[in-house]
């Protein structure tokens, strides 16, 4: 078992000093918040109950974590266990998208695409309905309208479904106050005996942590700040045979990654988990864990069409944040060599951050893919739905800019004093997209776009956000003439060609569709 010690446990370790005892939470939460609506739904409190309304977005988006034996300080499946905290729901509900705010999910909804897998966060109505209900008595309601209560496995909720696979860690321990550690784990085997594509991993950290007295720490919730690593095959004299398959970035508490579709991630016969790059924190107090690793496979035979890009986009090494300011912005850029689809989006900080977008430049427009607050605590990876997922040409240049902000108002900046650089600490900075992208060849990249125009039966007065070429045939339609179809590829005749739906959605009777040689 790994252990990190405290140099100065008597000073650091155990509950902080200006932490609150429980009863002033459940105090406070219990107490109406000044927190004015930003809803534009009205809804009458006495409408509004908690059987009928507030359970099933409790059932949804909430009790995977606020259960009995779950993960989360309080249970919030009884009518009993949620009252005392109506208030404080509806606070944090109310946060929307910033640091704090419940469900973890910070996809902000007046910009970008707004489609994605797994997306647990509350519309304007359900937000509304939480108002409603914790300033207006918090009415329990008739029973009958309650929905099937949900029924947990307390063996540990995987969020992308059950594992066909799944390996852990040796145990780690650390002390409460601990320095930050890096370094490598002991390899793992995964006991595979032949080789399987996956179609999504996970990774949980499974500790005894205090969460009552926890407290302190940036990403104080979790001992694993982060784990770099990859899955390689051993020779008998214990080498690499140097084919390593890398995977993505764990970081602390983030969700699952699910890979495209079209685009497994291989896990090969024989091979171990690999990582030279373990970074441990500490919670504040004495805690022991490990990390469980879960991988779903596609069906024997699938074969992966796309394979992953591993363009960097990101700044770890010359960031720059002045003290005592607010606001503050960091870019960076990558053009893209090949047609590239972005499958996820995942903003990776440190302690100053609070927000990241991501934009694609295309020519003469700049168009705003996603823009995502963060929250240190809680690392999420944005997987945007099939038909969601931007497809953008050879050429194309993603842009991301993080905004920070080292000021006393941001909680996980210990001194807003200080200048801060670049660095591996949570109290230092890092600047990345760890967002999944696969690569196209010409060809699939045009089918792509003719299967997309199809499955949302685009117009020519429609915009598909992350997608500049989508919508060409139907603003400008050209018919090629057979000279011409000789000189194309199949998937580019495909792409230029009308169905005859597409055509009656344009108007295409009323118009003249030109040739190339005509258009010129």
């Amino acid at each position: 078992m790994r252990i990190l010690k405290s140099p100065m446990r008597s000073i650091c370790s155990g509950v902080r000093a200006d932490s609150a005892p429980a009863w002033a939470v459940r105090l406070l939460a219990a107490t109406a918040m000044t927190l004015p609506l930003t809803v534009s739904a009205q809804t009458s409190g006495a409408d509004v109950t908690f059987h009928k309304d507030i359970e099933p977005i409790l059932q949804r988006s909430c009790q995977n974590c606020h259960r009995p034996n779950g993960v989360a300080p309080m249970s919030l499946v009884k009518y009993e266990e949620v009252v005392p905290f109506a208030g404080l729901i509806e606070y944090r509900t109310h946060l929307r998208d910033r640091a704090g705010a419940m469900p973890p999910w910070y996809a902000e909804k007046n910009v970008g695409i707004q489609d994605y897998k797994q997306d647990p966060s509350l519309n304007d109505e359900e937000l509304a309905k939480i108002s409603a209900w914790a300033r207006g008595g918090v009415p329990k309601g008739n029973p009958a309208d309650a929905p099937t209560p949900l029924v947990f496995d307390d063996r540990g909720v995987w969020t992308a479904g059950e594992p066909d696979l799944v390996i852990r860690t040796e145990d780690i321990f650390v002390e409460g106050g601990a320095p930050d550690w890096w370094g490598d784990i002991p390899s793992i085997p995964t006991g595979l005996t032949k080789d399987r594509y996956v179609k999504s991993v996970e990774i949980r950290e499974v500790n005894d942590l205090d969460m009552v007295a926890a407290g302190g720490t940036v990403g104080g919730r979790n001992i694993v700040h982060h784990m770099i690593w990859s899955t390689q095959v051993f020779n008998e004299d214990g080498t690499s045979d140097g084919i390593q398959v890398p995977w993505p970035v764990h970081e602390i508490a983030r969700n699952p990654d699910i890979f495209d579709e079209d685009s497994g991630r291989l896990l090969r016969a024989n091979s171990y988990l690999v990582s030279n790059s373990v970074h441990l924190h500490s919670t504040g107090i004495d805690t022991k864990g490990h990390l469980e690793i879960g991988f779903r496979f596609h069906p024997e035979g699938y074969q992966p069409k796309y394979p992953p890009s591993f363009i960097g986009l990101g700044n770890g090494v010359d960031i720059s944040i002045a003290g005592n300011q607010d606001k503050q912005e960091l870019h960076a850029y990558a053009v893209l060599d090949q047609p590239t689809k972005v499958v996820t989006f995942e903003p990776h900080l440190h302690a100053p951050g609070e927000r990241m977008c991501l934009e694609a430049i295309w020519g003469y427009t700049i168009e705003t893919l996603s823009c995502v607050g963060y929250d240190h605590n809680w690392v999420r990876g944005y997987t945007f739905t099939a038909d969601s997922a931007p497809l953008l040409p050879k050429g194309a240049i993603l842009h991301i800019v993080g905004y920070m902000n080292n000021t006393e108002t941001n909680p996980n900046v210990p001194d807003s004093r200080n200048w801060q650089g670049s660095g591996n600490r949570s109290v230092t900075n890092m600047f990345i997209d760890l967002g999944m992208r696969v690569t196209m060849t010409e060809d699939q990249f045009l089918d792509e776009m003719t299967q997309r125009r199809k499955n949302l039966k685009l117009g020519p007065n429609d915009h598909v956000i992350g997608c500049p070429l989508c919508l060409a045939p139907l603003v400008a339609p050209i018919e090629p003439t057979e000279e011409e179809k000789q000189k194309m590829s199949d998937a580019m005749i495909r792409f230029l060609t009308l169905t005859d739906e597409e055509k009656q959605r344009i108007g295409i009777g009323s118009r003249v569709m030109l040739s190339r040689a005509e258009g010129n």
